[in-house]
């Protein structure tokens, strides 16, 4: 598809503004959440491989997305028609479980309820919806699609929820579940692996690391990865739908994780303490491993194999080295 652009063509002396032909690609994708984590990396993939990607957010979404109240069926039923995807990614979500604890009627309403608007205009058009292995209640991993769910918290029950909703209103969409997320922040506290680089950064004092529960970290670049293939498989193959798992394979604790942090960055490690308890009053309940098998997938043909987490988690991190914060400003 061809539309008109204003281009600016400058030369010694000479200013000209003409119009030129521009290519839209002519698979369009609308990526919910575009603001956050996982949406940014999903947004992006899909427009570096010839998708016409449309991004929404909400509080951080102007001037580079469009601003749109998931909440408010309106104004998601009129951003659809207008659009017309042929595949959305709903990455929109409150995913912090000490959030949804405190603030369950916002984290409802987000995770539960836009999912259900969502679905509902979704007719016609695939919609991948991303959830988590905290469905789970880690009791007895791994866990395969078909296993039995038991949240332990009220942001796993919320995106459980959501999930029911979705397929109810869309039978043809995606469930996608995934682990722990970490990738290029904008800020280190946006990822709750990212986070533990002000662990690893103090150095000089010894600080303690969650050293209990058995995650999977998980890039989202690979995620975005599997959307995009998932998306493209299913424009041929309607038998693409229901739920999937991808997953990181390497498994740490969070004090692993900020060794494995220290050590990509050549930074010391002794200072971190192995934290074997979990503390009186840490926050929402979480499972102990609630490790994802993610065998339809890959019985499926899609190959995404995970970047390994030292080399992800230096690209996500070194522009926050204390000698290059300048170029946050830059990059972020």
């Amino acid at each position: 598809m061809n539309e008109k652009e204003l281009k600016i063509h400058f030369t010694p002396g000479h200013v000209e503004v003409v119009q030129e032909n521009v290519d839209i690609p002519y698979r369009r994708v609308l990526v919910t959440g575009a603001t956050g984590l996982l949406g940014r990396a999903v947004y992006k993939e899909f427009q570096n491989n010839a998708w016409h990607a449309l991004g929404c957010g909400y509080r951080r979404a102007q001037p580079r997305f469009l601003r749109c109240n998931l909440t408010d069926e309106d104004a998601v039923r009129a951003v659809v028609q207008d659009f017309q995807p042929h595949v959305i990614v709903h990455c929109a979500a409150e995913r912090r479980p000490d959030v949804v604890e405190h603030h369950t009627e916002a984290a409802l309403n987000l995770n539960v309820h836009a999912s259900g608007t969502l679905a509902k205009e979704a007719a016609g058009i695939f919609l991948i919806y991303i959830s988590t292995d905290y469905v789970f209640d880690g009791r007895n991993p791994p866990y395969g699609e078909n296993d039995a769910p038991n949240p332990l918290n009220v942001y796993g029950k919320s995106k459980l929820e959501g999930e029911r909703e979705v397929l109810r209103h869309s039978p043809g969409a995606a469930v996608l579940r995934v682990p722990i997320l970490y990738g290029e922040v904008e800020r280190v506290d946006e990822s709750a692996v990212t986070v533990l680089w002000d662990k690893v950064q103090e150095g000089a004092e010894s600080c303690s690391v969650e050293h209990c529960q058995q995650r999977f970290p998980t890039y989202v670049n690979d995620v975005a990865r599997v959307c995009r293939q998932m998306a493209e498989r299913r424009l041929q193959d309607p038998s693409i739908r229901g739920i999937f798992h991808y997953s990181g394979k390497e498994q740490m604790t969070k004090y692993e994780m900020a060794c494995a942090i220290a050590d990509a960055f050549n930074l010391p490690s002794s200072h971190l303490i192995p934290m074997t308890e979990q503390p009186a009053g840490a926050g929402a309940q979480r499972p102990q491993n609630a490790q994802l098998e993610c065998s339809r997938l890959e019985l499926l043909g899609f190959g995404v194999e995970p970047i390994p987490f030292k080399t992800a988690v230096r690209d996500s991190l070194w522009p926050f080295l204390y000698d290059k914060r300048w170029r946050q400003t830059v990059f972020h």
